[in-house]
């Protein structure tokens, strides 16, 4: 048996994976009862670049057409090797495969100055504005959407994902919010048409912050929907609430005692805070070098306890704690499948490079959050805690006011 044979073969306990190597030859894996997938490998190097960095070079191989999935997709791929290392079942600690292919052996502290995280941020979110209209719905939500059935749509289910964020600030008309990592500018400005209140938006992206801006003043509502191009450690004021939605995990670890800082320091005394973020179930790890080096540099996915640590040292009361368990996976599933349907829009946009880069990584995150160790964590926090009422009551009361507010 070959290294990459060994590699799999460690991996597969049902359904079977097909290798077929650059000279023909095939290996089979898995004793078959469940799904196929098979995968030629182009060029005699492709097997030995895996066996010796798999997490990365897959990903890579993939990327650059050295690795062609013959029968199923990266999609069927990725779930098979997956769902054979459920997260509840061990993961991949119990494949014997070695460290470097282990998902949460390594943690690491990396720096994200502000000029550094500028930088990380335009690598991403600086992309074509064409490019995300491919796949996302209108408001632009780049963020896990909120399904109260699976077989919702995209566009309803991030329009509830709006209400059910919103209605967990309990808002009120004359709140002056803070949003930080704002993307588009769609929580702004969903938050001012539900509340009537007034928001300030922050991000670190030039091209998300033209946008934002430009459609503020399309509604005709620039004068209480602002959007600045500032890092939130360079922020100064007090605001009766703050949202942040999908910006935790490019904060770094790192800085997670200065984020809670940052946060105590611009919220009022008697304010309410949202936090939306990619979570793990466990011990937090090392990031996923592909995602690190092609999609998200300077990423770190947190534990929630690594978030509480931290927050307590601020002294802001976790007051509320929900784990979406599914949610992100359902997105994912809506992006990547409108991303296969606009491969030739995407392949002219960029090249073939990318949209097979732009696939793996969708892909990758779909099951993740299907069998793999993360999760969406929302997290509302107080100074004071008399700031919201003693039950939840009045988030689902509100939640429904803000859902029936949409089709008007």
């Amino acid at each position: 048996m070959s290294l990459i044979g060994k590699l799999a073969g460690g991996l597969i306990h049902k359904g079977r994976l097909n290798l077929v190597m650059a000279d023909g030859a095939r290996e089979e894996f898995g004793p078959g009862d469940g799904p196929e997938v098979t995968v030629r490998f182009c060029d005699r190097k492709v097997p030995f670049d895996i066996a010796r960095n798999p997490r990365l070079a897959m990903g890579e191989a993939f990327m650059e057409g050295r690795v062609e999935i013959v029968d199923g997709s990266i999609l069927d791929l990725l779930q098979l090797l997956q769902k054979n290392n459920r997260w509840e079942e061990g993961g991949l600690a119990r494949a014997g495969i070695g460290k470097e292919f282990w998902v949460g052996l390594t943690r690491f502290l990396r720096r994200n100055a502000p000029d550094k995280s500028k930088r990380n941020v335009a690598h991403h979110y600086d992309l074509s504005d064409e490019l995300y209209d491919l796949f996302l719905d209108p408001q632009r939500q780049y963020s896990c959407a909120y399904f109260r059935d699976p077989g919702m749509g995209l566009e309803e289910a991030q329009l509830d994902k709006l209400a059910h964020i919103a209605a967990k600030l309990h808002l009120r008309e004359t709140d002056h919010v803070l949003d930080i990592g704002c993307g588009w500018g769609g929580m702004a400005r969903y938050l001012h048409k539900v509340a009537g209140c007034k928001v300030t938006g922050i991000t670190l992206s030039e091209e998300q912050l033209k946008y934002a801006r430009a459609k503020a003043d399309e509604l005709g509502i620039g004068d209480a929907v602002e959007y600045r191009l500032v890092d939130y450690r360079l922020l100064e004021g007090q605001f009766d609430r703050i949202v942040s939605v999908g910006m935790f995990e490019h904060v770094g670890e790192a800085h997670y005692d200065e984020f809670y800082r940052a946060c105590h320091r611009l919220m009022k005394g008697d304010g309410v805070m949202l936090l939306h973020t990619i979570g793990r179930f466990a011990q937090a790890a090392a990031p996923d070098p592909f995602t690190d080096k092609y999609i998200f540099p300077g990423y770190h996915i947190p534990s929630l306890s690594q978030m509480c640590a931290a927050s307590e040292k601020a002294r802001l009361i976790p007051s509320d704690v929900e784990c979406l368990r599914l949610h992100y996976a359902y997105t994912l599933r809506h992006w990547l499948e409108r991303v296969e349907q606009e491969k030739d829009a995407i392949v002219a946009l960029y090249d073939e490079r990318f949209y097979r880069m732009w696939t793996y990584y969708l892909a990758g995150g779909v099951v993740m959050f299907e069998d793999g160790g993360c999760c969406n964590y929302q997290v509302q926090y107080l100074k004071d805690r008399r700031a919201v009422p003693i039950t939840r009551d009045y988030m689902l009361e509100t939640e429904a006011r803000y859902r029936a507010m949409h089709d008007r």
